[in-house]
C-alpha cells in the first residue's frame, strides 16, 4: 500500500484551485494513479538549495548533486561572510539594479520577490535585519545561518543531498532531459533536471563553469563570460603608493571619451594593483564589457563632493591665509589623508617647496580642479578569483522567462548565476538566484499536476 501523501498548495496560488480539484488530485496520489516526479538538481548553492526546497515542498522526490563536501560554499563567503541575502525594496528597484537582461526577470521578480524571500528565511528560523541601502543580512551577521536555515527546510521536506558527486553529462532523449551521468560512470534517471552550478567567480567554491558546458552540449548558446563586481586595475604608478587607503563619501566618474559610462557616490579603496571597494565593484558591472576588449577608460574622483569648486577654493584660501610664509607641502596636508598628500603634490601642478604667497590664483584654481577631478586610468578588470559574480552565461533567448525551462530541451531548467543575468551589489544577485530557482521548482510542480 502506498503511503499517504499530502498536497502542499502555495498560498499565492490557492485561489486557482477549488476543493474538488484538490480532493481529486489527493485521491490520485494516494491510489498511485499519480506519481510525483523525480527531480535532479545539479549544484547545492543558493539556487540549488532554493529549487530543492520548493520542489520537495510540492512532494517531488528531489536529489541535489553537489561536487563539494558541503552546501552553499559561495553563499558562505558572500557579503564578507555576512551574506547580503537580498535587498528589501520594491520589484521595480530590483529590476533597475539588474545590468544584463533585466526584462527577462520581470516574471521571476514579480512571482517571488525579496519580501517573499525574507518571509521564507524567517519561517526557516533565521531572523533578519535591514541595513543601509536596504541591504538584508542575518541578524547574527553569520552567512552560515542562511545555509543552516535552508538546510532545515530541505530536511523538513525530504530533499536528498549527495556530496562529492560531480555530474559529467546531462542525458537527453527525444528532446527532453531524462537524467545525468556522474564522473564515476553512474547513471541517475530523472523526470526533470535543474542546472544550478553557478558561474566562474570564486572557482575555489566549485564554480568552474560546468553549467556552461552542459548548456553548450545540449544545444544552448552561451554568451561571453567576464568577471563582474570585481576590483579594477589601473595604469598610474601613484595608485599602488596609496595601497590600503580607503576613501569614504567620494564621487567616481568613469568616461569613455566624452561619454560618461558610470557616476556614483560611495566608498572605495586603493590597492597594489588598482582600486576596489563597493563603488568600484558596482562600476565594474558597467565597465567590464569595454575593458575585456582592451579599451582603457579614464576615471576621476571628486575628493570633496560636499563642496562646490567655489567653496573648495574658499577652504584652500583659508589654509593659505594661515600659512602665507610656509611651503605649499607644509600647508595642504590638512586637506588629505597622509598617503594621499604626496600624490596630490605630484599631480597638483604646484611645486611642494613653493611658498604660499608666491602661488598664483590660476595655480590655486587648477589645484582645486585636481581635487575635484583626481585622475587615473582603468586598464582591465580583476580575475575571476576576485569577482563576486560572472557577467554572461546561458543565453536567456534559449530560456522561458516564466518557468526557467529550456526552449530547446524539455524538462531542463537553468537557474541563478549560470544564466546571462547580473546586477550591482546590494543583495540583488542572490535575489536573482532565489527568484529563478523558485520559478523552476514551481513549473516542475505545475507541469506534473497538469500532465496527470
Amino acid at each position: 500500500m502506498l503511503p499517504e501523501v499530502h498536497i502542499y498548495i502555495d498560498r499565492s496560488e490557492a485561489e486557482t484551485w477549488n476543493h474538488d480539484e484538490i480532493d481529486n488530485l489527493q485521491g490520485k496520489i494516494n491510489t498511485g494513479e499519480y506519481s510525483m516526479s523525480k527531480v535532479i538538481i545539479i549544484g547545492g548553492g543558493a539556487a540549488g538549495m532554493m529549487a530543492g526546497v520548493f520542489a520537495a515542498r510540492n512532494h517531488h522526490e528531489v536529489h541535489i548533486l553537489e561536487k563539494n563536501e558541503k552546501l552553499g560554499k559561495k553563499v558562505f563567503i558572500t557579503g564578507k561572510g555576512r551574506c547580503n541575502v537580498t535587498n528589501n525594496c520594491e520589484v521595480e528597484e530590483l529590476l533597475r539594479a539588474v545590468m544584463t537582461n533585466s526584462k527577462f526577470l520581470y516574471s521571476a521578480f514579480y512571482t517571488f520577490n525579496s519580501q517573499d524571500m525574507m518571509a521564507l528565511l524567517e519561517e526557516a528560523g533565521v531572523p533578519l535585519k535591514t541595513e543601509r541601502g536596504n541591504r538584508v543580512f542575518p541578524e547574527s551577521d553569520r552567512s552560515s545561518d542562511i545555509i543552516r536555515g535552508l538546510e532545515r527546510l530541505m530536511k523538513k521536506y525530504g530533499v536528498h543531498v549527495r556530496f562529492k558527486s560531480e555530474v559529467r553529462e546531462i542525458l537527453t532523449q527525444d528532446g527532453a532531459a531524462v537524467g545525468v551521468s556522474l564522473a564515476d560512470g553512474e547513471i541517475k534517471r530523472a523526470d526533470a533536471v535543474v542546472v544550478a552550478t553557478g558561474g566562474l567567480s570564486y572557482p575555489t567554491t566549485g564554480s568552474t563553469g560546468d553549467g556552461y558546458r552542459f548548456a553548450r552540449e545540449t544545444g544552448h548558446q552561451v554568451t561571453d563570460c567576464i568577471p563582474s563586481l570585481v576590483p579594477l586595475k589601473t595604469r598610474e604608478d601613484y595608485i599602488p603608493r596609496m595601497a590600503g587607503l580607503s576613501l569614504k563619501n567620494v564621487e567616481l566618474t568613469v568616461r569613455r571619451g566624452k561619454k560618461i559610462l558610470y557616476r556614483d557616490f560611495g566608498e572605495m579603496m586603493f590597492t597594489h594593483t588598482g582600486v576596489t571597494g563597493p563603488l568600484i565593484l558596482s562600476a565594474s558591472a558597467r565597465l567590464g564589457k569595454y575593458l575585456v576588449k582592451g579599451e582603457e577608460l579614464t576615471a576621476f574622483i571628486d575628493l570633496k563632493p560636499a563642496l562646490s569648486l567655489e567653496q573648495l577654493d574658499e577652504r584652500i584660501l583659508r589654509e593659505f591665509e594661515n600659512g602665507k610664509n610656509k611651503q605649499f607641502k607644509n600647508v595642504i596636508g590638512v586637506l588629505f589623508p597622509s598617503s594621499l598628500t604626496p600624490v596630490m603634490l605630484e599631480i597638483g601642478g604646484i611645486p611642494g617647496d613653493k611658498v604660499i604667497h608666491e602661488i598664483s590664483r590660476e595655480e590655486r584654481l587648477a589645484f582645486g580642479m585636481t581635487v575635484k577631478n583626481f585622475p587615473f586610468t582603468i586598464t582591465e578588470p580583476g580575475e575571476f578569483k576576485e569577482a563576486v559574480i560572472t557577467q554572461g552565461g546561458v543565453s536567456v533567448r534559449d530560456i522561458n522567462p516564466g518557468s526557467m525551462e529550456s526552449k530547446k530541451i524539455k524538462n531542463l531548467y537553468f537557474t541563478g548565476e549560470v544564466l546571462d543575468l547580473d546586477a550591482v551589489t546590494g543583495g540583488y544577485n542572490l535575489q536573482i538566484a532565489w527568484s529563478t530557482a523558485y520559478l523552476a521548482a514551481m513549473d516542475i510542480s505545475e507541469k506534473s499536476y497538469c500532465e496527470q
